[in-house]
């Protein structure tokens, strides 16, 4: 019976880890709708939006089955519940990569100033890495990743505050329709990076028992 529990577990690991997956591809297909200019990427985003919220629904209904059925305790009770906190936090990575296609999208002539454009490079580049390093975390169940993320969501916070500054500014010289832009923009990249971190320090706690500090916090699922 707990060799089968355990089992279903694994099975339940290994869905997080598509998941994880498929919010990285969706953010790859954001950025290149965004700074490449590639619309016919916004198609295969969608596709894989619809994939992973598909994922979200078989990772709860797994989960629900594990509780109903096996009545975890201890370790393995946290691992159960972090899973399910984590299927919705990786969901909302998805829908936050898709407002970054949709945004870009909805106003390709200003998406950004071209002035701005090395620092959305960096933070699309930051942000990217980060689920990747998550989404290995999470494959090899490896605890202490946390910090790690923690230190680069950081420099993303430091991006976007250097982008509100700059957009808010007196001289600001691009008028409204960019600045706004601009602002949902950075905005959505630095809420993936928060759930980014909020997933990892459930992973942690999955493994550990113990939920790190963090400035973060878990990251709340709304904008």
């Amino acid at each position: 019976m707990r060799e089968r529990f355990h089992g279903q577990l694994s099975v339940l690991g290994e869905l997080l880890s598509s998941m994880c997956g498929m919010a990285c591809e969706e953010l790859h297909l954001a950025n290149r709708v965004f700074l490449d200019r590639d619309v016919e990427a916004a198609a295969e985003l969608a596709t894989v939006e619809a994939r992973l919220n598909a994922a979200r629904t078989r990772c709860e209904e797994s989960a629900q089955k594990l509780l109903a059925l096996q009545a975890p305790v201890a370790g393995d009770l946290r691992t159960v519940l972090a899973a399910v906190y984590c299927a919705d936090r990786l969901e909302r990575m998805g829908d936050l990569a898709q407002h970054i296609a949709d945004q870009a999208l909805r106003a390709p002539e200003f998406a950004v100033p071209d002035a701005l454009t090395g620092h959305f490079g960096e933070m699309a580049g930051l942000v990217g890495s980060m689920a990747e390093d998550l989404g290995a975390a999470i494959e090899g169940s490896t605890a202490e990743v946390f910090h790690s993320l923690a230190r680069s969501d950081e420099r993303v916070d430091a991006l976007y505050e250097e982008l509100m500054t700059l957009v808010t500014e007196p001289d600001w010289a691009d008028g409204v329709a960019p600045a706004i832009s601009v602002a949902l923009l950075a905005r959505f990249y630095e809420r993936f990076a928060d759930q980014v971190v909020s997933v990892a320090r459930r992973v942690d706690f999955a493994l550990t028992g113990e939920l790190p500090e963090s400035s973060v916090r878990d990251a709340p699922a709304e904008l």
